[in-house]
């Protein structure tokens, strides 16, 4: 299990955020923390412990009045930190060279290859024509409704009618590099994992996964391990003490060291 450290920009500021609360509407989140530091202060915090793999996500849609802000901040991140960082947020094949140039390891790309509530095979195709299979992770954040994971896209706010299954998890595999599966249910509320999609996801050995939402106790993590069959990496967000909770930053890495 490694630790996956994340920068989330909301309205050009680095933020921890309850996951299903966020709509594009009026910019509206409810806000578990909000930073007095820029977003490429975490960068070089997290190069300083020499961090690899984390991701810095978009909150704001390209409409929103304070997008450039959040994007300028995801840049300036990047440039602190080259080849350290993923990033999400909107990309597609028009924008993804100008995160990549400016020291993206990866981009993080949902809502594109899933569009109108289905896989655009299309679409996956042109990212990899755009940035490479070895560049790209693919954005599996899910919500249950009626027993099931469904993939969730436009900032968590839509289902599509794409489950998360093993089935997906194996013919998707060998598309990208990466994935990344936030529990959106459970995003920011530090209430405790999803062990049964950390079990699902823990199926899927061909390709990293990084697990994020729910984590609020080292007592989470040593589930997330048992259920994750020690095949997944983490997030932690509003629970760290970086961001206003209680999990030690230095604890946590001992934790995945270990």
């Amino acid at each position: 299990m490694r630790f996956r450290p994340c920068i989330d920009i909301h309205n050009g500021k680095v933020k921890q955020i309850v996951g299903g609360s966020l709509r594009d509407q009026g910019d509206q989140a409810r806000e578990n923390f909000v930073s007095g530091q820029d977003a490429p202060f975490y960068a070089r915090f997290y190069q300083s412990y020499g961090l690899q793999g984390g991701h810095i996500i978009l909150l704001n849609p390209e409409s929103s009045p304070y997008y450039q802000e959040t994007k300028r901040q995801a840049l300036a991140a990047l440039r602190a930190y080259p080849g350290g960082l993923q990033v999400g947020g909107g990309i597609r094949p028009e924008n993804a060279g100008e995160f990549l140039d400016a020291g993206a390891s990866h981009v993080i790309v949902t809502s594109y290859v899933f569009r109108d509530g289905a896989l655009s095979w299309e679409n996956l195709e042109n990212m990899i024509r755009s940035v490479g299979r070895e560049r790209m992770v693919l954005d599996l954040s899910c919500r249950k409704k009626d027993g099931v994971y469904w993939i969730v896209t436009d900032r968590w706010q839509k289902f599509t009618r794409v489950e998360v299954n093993r089935r997906t998890l194996d013919r998707l595999s060998g598309y990208c590099d990466e994935f990344l599966v936030h529990a959106v249910d459970v995003e920011g509320k530090a209430s405790g994992i999803e062990t049964e999609l950390a079990a699902l996801l823990a199926g899927c050995e061909n390709i990293p996964i990084t697990y994020a939402g729910g984590v609020g106790s080292f007592r989470d993590l040593e589930n997330l391990r048992e259920a994750g069959k020690n095949r997944l990496d983490v997030t932690v967000g509003s629970a760290l003490d970086l961001f206003g909770g209680s999990m030690s930053f230095e604890q946590i890495l001992k934790f995945c060291k270990n």
